[in-house]
């Protein structure tokens, strides 16, 4: 008998996306081996010459552009994809997508992008029966996710959940999971071995996230931070950028021994498990990794749409607040040191209070799809 098998389609526009099919992928692998899963970023995978060009376009789009963008996503926020996008998917993506489908035979088929989505979807209208789900991976629900043809939605909340209903989607189609996050941000660990691990010291740590996109250059946060350098620790994470990383690293400001600097790492979940604190940009899925690891957050300059959604539902839950200015860095430094103990215990208390409540497994909808 054959397993049953799970395609997991991602686009490469920001990492979060492709993060929730990973770990969504390794949830159902851990829960049920008799499955098998596959995940594609659909324009990596077809084009992968033409694909950087565009992801590359749509950051500098987002960077030097940030107001347009916002307008863009709220004019289009009760719309799906306009003709002329859905036209060029349906020509780079439409042909290709379905070869791959024949050939990889999935039992049902998962999006975490609203891309692949309208693909599938297109697939499903004339004549494709695999089940569609859509992973919605931000605090918001966006026109360009809705199709008709989704069999089921996943979604971070029941506010995201009215949203959709909104857009005409019925309720029975939607399931509040939370969004996928890797299993190991569920998980505790000594926190002695990963800081000897790491080569970090026992005291107040800060962990600054969202130099991939070049973001914690664009003001004067990252030096003014380095000013408390010989009273707390901070672990700056530059994910792919290599040229933040290296500008960084000669810098003298930051050759501290109290200041690690890293580039791309998959150990994100250990060093929130060491950190007291994380600034970073209200990512759906960074915001999501934070939250099951019940570390507070500060949040810098949201990029207009879903990011100002995202920030919106954490600082109205007490998750984390907005940097208004270096005295928001300087009031949370302070508190670092001056109640360290405090900001553990309270961090320990609000970690055993979000887990039983947001550890809901997306695989678990998937498999009753399946």
């Amino acid at each position: 008998m054959r397993k049953k098998r799970v395609l997991i389609l991602s686009e490469g526009f920001g990492a979060g996306h492709t993060q929730a099919a990973e770990a969504l992928s390794e949830s159902l692998k851990r829960h049920a081996p008799h499955v098998q899963t596959r995940v594609l970023e659909l324009g990596s995978f077809l084009h992968p010459t033409v694909a950087p060009w565009i992801f590359t376009a749509y950051r500098k789009t987002v960077m030097s552009g940030p107001r347009l963008y916002g307008f863009m996503y709220r004019y289009q926020y009760k719309k799906s994809l306009n003709r002329f996008t859905q036209l060029a998917i349906h020509r780079l993506f439409y042909a290709q997508t379905a070869a791959v489908i024949r050939q990889l035979r999935p039992d049902t088929i998962v999006c975490t992008h609203p891309f692949p989505n309208v693909v599938v979807s297109r697939l499903k209208r004339f004549g494709l029966s695999v089940p569609l789900v859509t992973v919605i991976t931000d605090y918001d629900a966006h026109g360009t996710w809705v199709s008709r043809e989704v069999n089921k939605y996943l979604v971070s909340t029941l506010d995201v959940k009215k949203k959709l209903q909104s857009h005409g989607v019925s309720p029975d189609l939607i399931e509040v999971t939370g969004i996928p996050v890797r299993p190991g941000f569920w998980e505790s660990h000594d926190k002695d071995e990963l800081r000897r691990s790491f080569g970090l010291q026992a005291m107040p740590t800060v962990l600054v996230m969202g130099g991939g996109w070049g973001l914690m250059n664009t003001n004067g946060f990252t030096r003014h931070m380095a000013g408390w350098r010989d009273h707390v620790q901070m672990i700056f994470c530059l994910g792919n950028n290599e040229k933040a990383l290296a500008d960084l690293s000669e810098n003298p400001l930051f050759r501290h021994p109290n200041i690690r600097l890293f580039g791309f790492t998959k150990e994100i979940d250990k060093l929130m498990e060491v950190s007291d604190l994380l600034i970073t940009k209200p990512g759906g899925m960074t915001c999501t990794e934070g939250l099951a690891k019940g570390i507070p957050m500060l949040f810098y300059k949201p990029i207009p749409g879903q990011e100002e959604e995202n920030l919106q539902y954490f600082t109205e839950h007490g998750f984390g607040e907005l940097i208004q200015s270096t005295a928001t860095i300087d009031a949370w430094f302070h508190d670092l040191l001056e109640q360290y103990p405090e900001v553990q215990k309270r961090r320990s208390l609000h970690t055993d209070l979000v887990k039983p409540s947001q550890g809901i497994d997306c695989s678990q909808a998937v498999m009753q799809l399946l």
